[in-house]
């Protein structure tokens, strides 16, 4: 009995007969359209995230069995931060704010994936993953928090496993969020303008230095055609002293 597997990377609960599904199941003679209702079935809790599906099939009987693995980390930490993307800018725009509960979470979903002897070098793993994405936990980039979890900041949670936030504290991180977006706007648009003064400034100073060598040509200009009207004058002096002479003998 022969069997063949096939990887796909499907989105959770909305998979279609395209060709990444198509063109490696038809070969073997299955019903694609059975094979990916049974994918949104499995996958339906997922919904919009991209998730890693193996499809084990018998070549023989045409029977298959679904594997459905977790979605990449991005996908979980996006969806538990409500976004569609992360940060186009992650180094300056911010666009959510975790707690350390919704890591300790996302950490319990992906831990068989994680390679790592304990569950605080998870944790820790998980909340750098934050980081590409823009994403802050407890108002901190991953970096920062990581800090705090190693002096043992957070060893209640994480040793406990508690992945429940209160709403009370969800909406104090969502307003920490706002105040930050404002915060770094400013900061943006206070760099912009101390950008647009220098070059301003830059301008002015180089239009000054135009100016100068433009009047220093100008006066160099005057000065050639003084000298070029006392050469004339020299020369008409030497020309009428002759005749001057012979006047005078005369």
């Amino acid at each position: 009995m022969g069997k063949e597997t096939i990887d796909l990377m499907i989105e959770g609960g909305q998979a279609k007969a395209g060709p990444a599904i198509a063109q490696p199941l038809a070969p073997l003679g299955m019903n694609i359209q059975e094979v990916i209702k049974k994918i949104n079935e499995k996958t339906s809790s997922f919904n919009g995230m991209k998730v890693p599906v193996k499809v084990t099939v018998d070549t023989e009987d045409k029977s298959f069995d679904l594997k459905v693995g977790t979605p990449p980390i991005s996908e979980l930490i996006k969806k538990e931060a409500g976004i569609e993307k992360g940060s186009g800018t992650p180094n300056i725009n911010k666009v959510g704010n975790l707690a350390v509960e919704q890591i300790i979470k996302l950490t319990k979903m992906k831990q068989d994936s994680l390679l790592f002897n304990n569950f605080k070098a998870a944790v820790k793993t998980v909340a750098g993953s934050c980081n590409s994405l823009g994403v802050l936990i407890e108002g901190k980039t991953s970096s920062e928090i990581n800090k705090d979890i190693d002096t043992g900041n957070y060893d209640s949670l994480i040793n406990n496993q508690v992945a429940q936030v209160s709403p009370d504290k969800l909406k104090i991180l969502t307003q920490q969020l706002t105040e930050i977006q404002e915060r770094i706007k400013k900061e943006i648009e206070k760099a912009e303008a101390e950008k647009k003064a220098e070059e301003a400034k830059a301008k002015k100073l180089v239009a000054e230095a135009e100016a100068v060598v433009k009047e220093g040509a100008e006066e160099k200009k005057e000065e050639v055609k003084a000298e070029e009207k006392g050469e004339v004058k020299e020369e008409k002096k030497i020309k009428e002293e002759p005749k001057a002479k012979e006047v005078k003998k005369k």
